[in-house]
């Protein structure tokens, strides 16, 4: 099965494995590299490469470090890229699919969590969002300008003014230095045109004052 594959939630699983991780954030059709090294994560990408070939990134919100409190939502993806280093660690690459609600955790014997997700909220992931309903450019570029001189942040501009939107949107969501609150209110935002203006929101919420005159 390819990405495209998943067209109708009847395409995705009934069970997921998920991977908590705090401030780490995956979108459908955006892909995210990770660096698996923990014995039990190790066991889930096993499990995960003989079958379906799907986990749920999800971020951890408090509790038990072994068995922090999961988000209310997370991120499907399907292990696009594998490979395995001398040292034992494996490196892939997730493509998202579909968000889901965290709905029913499992008892399991697995040393990974498991999760029954709630897909239906999300539903319409699985279709990409037509260009023409996303915010325009300038007004993303004009608050990330402000932002980053700010911030003292590096950006490469040129990626920023050629990248497809969605893209940048969600390179932004998951790459700007936002709490784990303000990361959860991305990823659960309705849609893609929802994220971005979230996104702008909280690029200007973190500028004092209101000198955008000054930083054209």
């Amino acid at each position: 099965m390819t990405i495209e594959t998943y067209r109708k939630l009847s395409d995705l699983p009934d069970t997921i494995p998920v991977f908590p991780l705090s401030g780490v954030l995956l979108f459908p059709r955006w892909s995210l590299p990770l660096n698996i090294f923990e014995p039990r994560y190790l066991n889930m990408i096993d499990d995960a490469m003989r079958g379906h070939r799907i986990i749920g990134m999800i971020q951890s919100q408090g509790g038990d470090r072994t068995a922090p409190d999961l988000a209310a939502a997370g991120c499907a993806g399907r292990i696009t890229s594998y490979s395995e280093t001398d040292d034992g660690r494996y490196l892939i690459s997730l493509t998202g699919i579909c968000r889901f609600g965290t709905g029913e955790e499992l008892p399991v014997e697995t040393p990974y969590r498991q999760v029954h997700p709630d897909w239906q909220t999300f539903a319409d992931d699985l279709i990409a969002p037509p260009e023409i309903s996303l915010p325009e450019r300038p007004e993303l570029v004009r608050a990330l300008k402000r932002y980053t001189q700010v911030n003292s942040l590096e950006v490469d501009w040129e990626a920023v003014e050629n990248a497809p939107m969605e893209t940048l949107i969600n390179a932004l969501c998951a790459g700007c230095p936002f709490g784990t609150l303000e990361k959860q209110a991305l990823l659960e935002a309705h849609g893609v045109s929802e994220r971005a203006q979230t996104l702008i929101a909280l690029l200007d919420m973190d500028v004092p004052g209101d000198d955008s005159s000054t930083l054209q």
